[in-house]
């Protein structure tokens, strides 16, 4: 009995090594290849554009508040109580208004590069998913997130094909700032 055991657990070790030595692993980073893609740029864009637009918004209610309280503070030794309460009222009604504005537009900006962001990493990821099962790969790490320690030399990296996936071109890099691209890009 002690024997079958023995065959049995020796078995079980050597089809886990087989299937092992099968699994094919492949590693990409996921932000690089989003940076590079062209619905990227057109995001960014949208975005920056939609944001200018906010603030310049944001900065005429400032303005309109600010030149409101000079007004307030140059004339209110010499308006009645009832004037005062009034202005001092709309006031703290613009106030108001403005630390509301303020927090919708930055709910709104998240919502916007959600959306704006969301199709531009289905269609990254789409593009990984066809690659890995092209390539027979058991697993593909993410090295942006982190989510791996060392790579091995039988690793393959895929952002290379990713990017002739989505017709990136090869000598296209990962912008270094927010919109910009590489000199090397240009």
């Amino acid at each position: 009995m002690k024997k079958i055991t023995k065959l049995l657990a020796l078995a079980m070790v050597l089809f886990a090594t087989q299937s092992f030595a099968q699994t094919k692993l492949g590693h990409i980073n996921m932000q690089e290849l989003v940076a590079l893609m062209p619905e990227r740029d057109s995001a960014v864009t949208k975005l920056e554009n939609y944001a200018k637009e906010l603030e310049e918004t944001m900065q005429g209610m400032q303005q309109e508040f600010q030149t409101k309280y000079q007004t307030y503070q140059q004339k209110n030794a010499t308006w009645t109580a009832a004037i005062l309460e009034a202005k001092t009222k709309e006031l703290q009604e613009m106030e108001q208004r403005l630390q509301m504005f303020n927090q919708n537009a930055q709910q709104e900006m998240a919502q916007l590069q959600q959306s704006l962001f969301a199709p531009v990493y289905e269609k990254a990821s789409k593009a990984v998913e066809k690659l890995a099962t092209d390539g027979g790969f058991t697993y593909v790490f993410d090295l942006s997130a982190g989510g791996i320690l060392f790579k091995g030399a039988s690793s393959v990296d895929l952002l290379p094909d990713a990017k002739k996936e989505l017709g990136i071109p090869a000598s296209k890099t990962k912008p270094t700032q927010f919109g910009s691209q590489d000199a090397a890009a240009e």
